[in-house]
């Protein structure tokens, strides 16, 4: 609370205290190692500190993937997509460059979009021709693609 009283900013881009929520158990350890030991904190202010990092690091990533995000829905401002495509292609661009496993199939597809599989072929062929998705190199039966990066 004084780190953020001491910023006299009307608001913080990071949470201090989410972090700690999420490193509870660490926070906890060497809290109690501090106070059954002889009152020296440094190992409390080392984690601590190391915490605030933490929080920013993540903030700041956080922070790049929304304009990122951003900036591809800006590329492809003019371009019409059903909210079935807007669906698929938000989780592509909120699971990361190469974090959905497999890439896109026409299978996922399918249950990404609760649609049928023509509908599904359909649609990432619309995705394909409008450049929002390219085909991975894999053919046939283990086809998948992935978003066009190179218009992020």
């Amino acid at each position: 609370m004084a780190l953020a009283q001491d910023e006299k900013m009307p608001m913080r881009l990071y949470s201090l205290s989410s972090q700690i929520m999420k490193e509870r158990a660490q926070y906890y350890r060497v809290l109690e190692q501090c106070q059954r030991g002889d009152g020296d904190v440094t190992a409390w202010l080392i984690w601590f500190f190391g915490c605030y990092t933490r929080a920013v690091e993540g903030a700041t990533s956080l922070i790049s993937h929304i304009l990122a995000k951003s900036k591809f829905w800006q590329s492809f401002a003019s371009v019409s997509l059903t909210e079935r495509q807007r669906k698929v292609v938000n989780l592509l661009l909120d699971t990361g460059k190469g974090c959905f496993e497999g890439g896109l199939t026409t299978r996922k597809y399918v249950s990404i979009g609760k649609t049928s599989r023509a509908t599904a072929f359909r649609e990432i062929s619309d995705l394909l021709e409008k450049n929002i998705l390219i085909q991975n190199p894999s053919r046939g039966r283990s086809v998948s693609y992935d978003l066009n990066w190179d218009r992020i």
